[in-house]
């Protein structure tokens, strides 16, 4: 577990990035193909240049503009809410109570399922389900990701296969002025007053947690239920919470 700036645990850190942290220190780049497979986007051109992961989000509506071609393939459940500005792919599933207020693009096979809120400007892959009382707003989810239950996705990406648990809060917004910087070893800033996290490819965040601004994830990590998370975690990582219990006997 990643515990802070110097020391061994901050070498591991630089090590396990990829590229071993030296392309980060190098150039300040935290490269979209580091982090997620671009051939389970539709669109991975919004992920061109030598920039980092995040600049991606920073033209996304403009893409999104440019690229949406509106229509429902899918299949409606009831009477969701669907705006105008929405494309919905084959096979793919609005229940009852789901709101689609795009501009959205939603690809085929997914479940966008009762009381899920998609907001504006979000591409959604294919094999996707948005769950129940989750809100999507200004983000990019790669095919398989899936965010069941009660989440909170504002500026962010999601990986292949990434999964929220219940609850997980992607936080977008710092509460004091500037701009979203990322943690690493010194701020980075990243450009954008509202940025939540980056989630490589098959992470799993579990329930509950809440990831500050500037978070990012590398592949296939897990983070423990319930973690107040912030900074950079290593690909292939494992964040465990240490909790300490009392267990006394109840008073009659």
């Amino acid at each position: 577990m990643y515990t802070g700036p110097g020391g061994d645990a901050s070498l591991r850190m630089r090590n396990c990035l990829p590229g071993g942290g030296r392309v980060a220190r190098m150039r300040g780049m935290f490269r979209a193909e580091d982090f997620l497979d671009l051939k389970q986007c539709a669109f991975p051109e919004l992920f061109d240049g030598d920039g980092n992961v995040w600049d991606a989000l920073k033209h996304l509506s403009a893409y999104i503009k440019k690229h949406l071609k509106p229509a429902r393939l899918g299949t409606t459940v009831g009477t969701p809410y669907i705006g105008d500005n929405v494309f919905i792919g084959k096979g793919t599933v609005v229940e009852h109570g789901a709101t689609i207020k795009g501009p959205a693009i939603i690809g085929e096979n997914c479940q966008i399922r009762s009381s899920a809120y998609i907001r504006e400007d979000v591409i959604v892959g294919n094999d996707c389900v948005l769950g129940n009382a989750s809100e999507f707003k200004n983000a990019v989810l790669f095919n398989g990701v899936q965010v069941p239950h009660f989440s909170y996705v504002g500026d962010s990406i999601l990986g292949y296969k990434a999964h929220l648990g219940a609850g997980v809060i992607l936080s977008n917004v710092k509460s004091i002025k500037g701009n979203v910087t990322v943690k690493y070893g010194h701020d980075i800033d990243t450009g954008l007053r509202k940025f939540g996290s980056v989630i490589g490819d098959g992470s799993d965040i579990g329930c509950n947690c809440v990831l500050n601004p500037g978070s990012i994830i590398g592949r296939n990590s897990v983070l423990y239920p319930n973690i107040l998370w912030r900074g950079v975690c290593p690909a292939d990582s494992i964040v465990k919470l240490r909790q300490q219990h009392e267990t006394i006997v109840r008073r009659k």
